[in-house]
């Protein structure tokens, strides 16, 4: 068995994901927030594409650039490319204005908040069971 098969990119892609999902519900907030601020416009962030890119761009297992610690263990994988995974501030703006200009549209941003705290949670649960299932492999090896 190889040393590298143990870990995957799903600890980097679980813990990128929740990070970034974190900002995106600070942006969905100050989007609800400003739900009456005139000529507003609410904004997301969209980094669904750019994981996918990272991911893509990862696994033809090449090693990052960076020389390693000679005891470090090598580890293969789109780790190094989804850490420049930022995703992109885009606005969106409302079919309808209101009349003072602001396109929130409070039902369709809490619709998003739901689904964007809902995929973190997933997130969080799904890295805890990975951490578990590892937690699980070194005590048996013991």
């Amino acid at each position: 068995m190889r040393i590298e098969g143990i870990f995957s990119n799903t600890i980097d892609l679980l813990g990128k994901s929740i990070d970034l999902r974190s900002k995106n519900q600070t942006l969905i907030a100050s989007n609800i927030a400003n739900a009456e601020t005139p000529n507003f416009i609410p904004k997301k962030l969209a980094f669904d594409e750019e994981l996918q890119s990272a991911l893509k761009s990862g696994s033809n297992g090449q090693r990052p650039s960076a020389t390693p610690h000679q005891r470090h263990i090598p580890v293969r994988g789109a780790g190094t490319a989804l850490h420049s995974v930022t995703g992109k501030i885009i606005e969106t703006p409302a079919k309808t204005p209101g009349k003072d200009g602001n396109a929130v549209e409070l039902e369709n941003e809490m619709g998003k908040m739901s689904e964007n705290q809902i995929m973190f949670n997933v997130s969080v649960q799904l890295l805890t069971k990975k951490f578990e299932g590892l937690r699980t492999a070194i005590k048996g090896a013991l």
